[in-house]
């Protein structure tokens, strides 16, 4: 009942091992293949329990699919993969300087060896969670192979014309000196911006502007909110919504003084509260609508310049600043986009640390711009009287997800997969998928559509490179299906270092050798994201056991806009197809009171320690890996779910309790030979029928749940099964049969069949979530039992037989009432022991009377049923039992209860439901003192005890038996120790 987790449980994983039991089943399996393709995990630490919820769920569908239901599916997964470009140089255990000072080449050897290392790890941890994968082969990024079939997906997005390299804003990291993509950052809480109001005088008006308007438009100046100051070098124009009211307010208060622009141009929505932030009084000299003003121009503060005041879009709204839009072309999204319309240039006067360059002005350049360059343009503002407010603004900004820090939005020459060129058909794609849960459809849609074209390059040497060429003089790429085929066989055979230690006349192909002297090759790599969302290509489509698409992709939530989207656009880019025909998803984990997981916070739950447990076992103790899996089987992880010390008590408690069930089982079959000894289903009792019917539905709504991924309602289910239809009721009765009846009685008998029973389909029901408990009773049963299956994963499933379902649905609810009139005579049992007239049940007798003719018929029938087993003294566990022919005869005993007809059975449903059938009248039950002696053997209480010469302190059914046993003596030594 210990289990002994931390021993047991690498002795039986060491003996899937030796055994070669995953090898040699996904070998040998008859069924159809079944893939569900594994995601990449980052190859960068140890494991955490997001890393323990994901690989389990896969790991339980894995076992089911391919081996606990072997007649179904095949199952191949291409091993546990790790990433390479995840264990990037920002990973990397060597400092900042020595990264910096390294080659390409050293600084790819020992980001290589760190990643490997780290792969290793990993493995080793993946393993004592008890997850089967081909280990001595896992897929990884970084081998050639999977590099080739990457650029092969690259080739192919570029020969539709998907692919193209362009200058516009991305995410830059100016601490990793990277482009990044949306998924490669994050949004921490708590940060705040230092943000500004400012005016840009106008000094020309648009042809849209009325006299009446143009008295008060002169002298004003159009007024900005940006919450990066940094920015305000590069503006280029101001944009307004045309269909938005506007109105030229004139500041009077003591906060205007230092203002060179008295008058202001604001949304009319926006007055009064800015009027409070600004502290002053706004007074409204004319309004109008936003179409007026454009065409004005203002003169940029900090610069020589006039700028145009253009329309934008519908992202200009009231919701907060000024109503009007800063606009820098090359330090935002929205704000090129309107560049582009009115044609402005693409000023971006940052370089690759983040720092001003000279464009930005003398007294910036050199200036970091979100340290002293924020606060050289603020300064300069003030100076120039433009600055109207400075506050800090709290709002979600992006960090790059490596080194933690704050990005900015810059425009560079980058490499970009044209998302708009196949929306249409990602969309489509992924109406044909079946997303679980369903609302994963919409969410995915919706970061389609909104996406804008995808960043693929990146500035660093830790990767896939990009395999192009440019022109020395001109700049121009140099990239055609031959190149891109030519590096790509080399990468096969060398991997991809080659494009840093290989002359360019080798890279090249023979058809563009010649143009070797005026070409260099290109310095980006891909995306992390195109490495993962190639893997497809990597391990489905070059593996002929597997199948592509995929049957199933698992990941978290997060990775809608992460893996499956990236695995997506490249699939319908390269193919015009998803990859993948079902999408699981599982939400993340939190501590037991529903709160993220922080270090800082103390909550962190490791499942190393779940599973190993701390120094101080009796507060951490080691629970071993499958009460780890079977807390994930517990959980509805489709959306959040939680995980501390107090879940984790309970779920051992449940686990105690599956186990202790298993182990009364497995003890009462010793000897049982079921190709000998079973029982023909015609040849058993009653109950015998009706528990094996309860195991088949059990069997049938198990196996839909696993088909459904429904984990949780399996838990649920075999929790219920074993703790009320086996502890409570089946097992609780058969004790008497299996413990007093003789070894070969037919009575035991056929209660060792259906033990079998239980046992072959609980162990197939708990394999795949607590393969080492189920592996562990396997080990411990007779050979006879195991049929020569070395281990329960070779005996595959144990699907209901056929006649189990066979009992008469009359008879079934007969017994399914007779256990609520179990549960009305428990509570008369329990009057009685509460007032000490009884101890064990088996001191009672028990009356009872039904108003219901066919209950009261089958109570009848069972009074003295003739195999001795359907007995209704043995169903209630009691020495006598009696049907009496009214109310009052059984309410006369000392302790009574009536079971209203309304009353159903609390232990029927196998799916979740504890309602069973009405009673149809009301049982009267009565108890008393059982009559006679108690018989020294079995405790009943019987008026034959005293008759039988032989064993005169026996009862009748214990006298023929002990006369029929054969006792060995134990020596005397043996005897006084026992």
């Amino acid at each position: 009942m210990r289990a002994n987790s931390v021993v047991r449980e690498p002795q039986m994983q060491a003996f899937w091992a030796e055994q070669r039991v995953y090898e040699e089943l996904a070998a040998n399996n008859p069924g159809e293949t079944f893939t569900l393709h594994d995601g990449p995990p980052y190859a960068n630490g140890d494991l955490h329990i997001g890393h323990a919820l994901n690989k389990i769920l896969k790991d339980i569908i894995n076992k089911w699919v391919a081996w606990c239901c072997m007649s179904m599916h095949h199952q191949e997964v291409g091993g546990m993969m790790m990433h390479d470009d995840t264990s990037s140089m920002y990973m990397l255990p060597f400092a900042d300087a020595e990264r910096r000072g390294l080659g390409p080449v050293e600084l790819r050897k020992k980001a290589a060896a760190f990643a490997l290392e780290a792969v290793e790890s990993q493995k080793e941890q993946f393993r004592r969670y008890g997850i089967w994968a081909d280990w001595m082969e896992p897929y990884i990024t970084l081998q050639p192979s999977y590099e080739a079939a990457q650029l092969g997906v690259f080739g192919r997005m570029f020969l539709n014309g998907h692919i193209y390299r362009g200058r516009k804003p991305v995410h830059w990291s100016p601490s990793s000196q990277t482009a990044l993509a949306e998924a490669e950052l994050e949004y921490p809480e708590g940060h705040k911006s230092r943000s500004i109001y400012t005016a840009m005088p106008l000094e020309s008006l648009g042809p849209n502007v009325t006299p009446e308007h143009a008295q008060h438009l002169q002298g004003a100046g159009v007024a900005i909110w940006t919450t990066t100051p940094w920015t305000i070098p590069a503006n280029l124009a101001v944009a307004i919504n045309d269909q938005m009211e506007y109105c030229v307010v004139e500041a009077r208060g003591e906060a205007a003084n230092s203002w060179v622009c008295k008058k202001l141009v604001v949304a009319k929505g926006l007055v009064e509260a800015l009027q409070e932030k600004f502290g002053v009084t706004l007074h409204i000299l004319s309004s109008f609508k936003g179409s007026v003003l454009d065409g004005c121009h203002y003169r940029h503060p900090l610069a020589d310049r006039l700028s145009p005041v253009v329309v934008g879009g519908d992202y200009i709204t009231t919701d907060a600043g000024t109503g009007l839009v800063h606009t820098a072309p090359g330090h935002g999204q929205e704000d090129y986009q309107v560049g582009q319309r009115y044609g402005l240039p693409l000023l971006s006067p940052v370089d690759d640390k983040g720092v001003f360059t000279a464009e930005a002005g003398p007294e910036f350049e050199g200036k970091a711009v979100q340290g002293e360059g924020n606060e050289a343009v603020v300064k300069a503002l003030t100076g120039a009287g433009a600055l109207l407010k400075e506050e800090m603004y709290s709002h979600k900004y992006p960090y790059d997800w490596r080194t933690k820090k704050p990005t900015i939005f810059r425009a560079t020459s980058q490499w970009f997969a044209s998302v708009n060129g196949f929306k249409e058909g990602a969309l489509d794609a992924i109406k044909q998928v079946s997303w679980v849960p369903a609302a994963g459809q919409a969410r995915i849609t919706a970061m389609t559509d909104s996406r804008s074209d995808w960043c693929i390059s990146r500035q660093r040497k830790w990767g896939v490179p990009i395999p192009v060429f440019y022109d020395l003089e001109t700049d121009e790429a140099v990239m055609t299906e031959e190149s891109i085929s030519h590096v790509a066989n080399l990468f096969s055979q060398h991997g991809s270092d080659i494009w840093w230690t290989a002359p360019l006349e080798q890279l090249l192909p023979p058809s563009l050798a010649h143009l070797a002297p005026r070409l260099k090759k290109g310095d980006d790599t891909m995306d992390v994201w195109f490495d993962s969302g190639s893997s497809w290509a990597g391990v489905l489509r070059t593996n002929p056991k597997l199948n592509f698409p995929a049957d199933l992709y698992l990941e978290g939530s997060d990775q809608h806009r992460g893996w499956f989207q990236s695995s997506l656009l490249t699939s319908v880019a390269a193919y015009g197809s998803a990859p993948y025909k079902q999408v699981l998803t599982h939400g993340f984990v939190l501590d037991e009171k529903g709160s993220k997981m922080s270090k800082s916070l103390g909550n962190v739950v490791d499942p190393r320690m779940v599973i190993q447990g701390g120094k101080d076992e009796r507060k951490e103790p080691p629970y071993g890996a499958d009460v780890l899996r079977l807390w994930v089987a517990s959980v509805d992880y489709t959306s959040d779910v939680m995980i501390g010390p107090g879940i984790i008590k309970q779920v051992s408690d449940i686990y105690r309790k599956m186990r202790g069930t298993l182990r009364f089982v497995l003890g009462n079959l010793d000897g049982f030979d079921p190709k000998v000894h079973a029982v023909p289903y015609a040849s058993l009792p009653g109950l015998d029928r009706f528990m094996l019917r309860r195991l088949a539905a059990l069997q049938t709504e198990v196996a839909a749940a696993y088909k459904v991924h429904a984990f949780s309602r399996i838990y649920s289910m075999l929790q219920r099964f074993v703790a009320q239809d086996c502890s409570n009721f089946y097992l609780d009765i058969a004790k008497d049969r299996l413990y007093i009846r003789g070894e070969s009685d037919a009575a035991r008998r056929s209660c060792q069949t259906v033990c079998y029973a239980l046992l072959r389909g609980l162990l197939a029901d708990l394999a795949p979530l607590t393969p080492h408990m189920a592996e562990d009773a396997w080990q411990c049963m007779g050979s006879a039992l195991r049929d020569g299956m070395a281990s329960v994963f070779q005996a595959g499933g144990a699907a209901a037989e056929p006649e189990w379902t066979q009992m008469p649905e009359a008879e079934f609810q007969a017994w399914a009432k007779l256990l609520a009139v179990r549960d009305g005579v428990n509570g008369a049992l329990e009057q009685a022991r509460g007032a000490k007239a009884i101890g064990s049940s088996l001191d009672a007798r028990v009356l009872l009377h039904s108003t219901e003719p066919g209950l009261a018929a089958t109570l009848q029938g069972l009074q003295q049923a003739g195999n001795s087993v359907d007995e209704l003294k043995y169903l209630f566990i009691v020495s006598q039992a009696e049907v009496v022919g009214t109310a009052s005869a059984a309410q006369q005993a000392p302790y009574s209860e009536v079971v209203p007809a309304a009353t159903a059975t609390t232990s029927q449903g196998m799916g979740g439901s504890n309602n069973g059938p009405e009673l149809g009248g009301d049982v009267t039950v009565g108890v008393e003192r059982a009559r006679g002696r108690k018989c020294s053997r079995c405790w009943n209480y019987s008026e034959t005890i005293g008759t039988h010469t032989s064993h005169p302190e026996l009862c009748e059914r214990c006298t023929p038996i002990v006369l029929n046993m054969n006792f060995v003596p134990k020596p005397a030594m043996e005897t006084a120790a026992a």
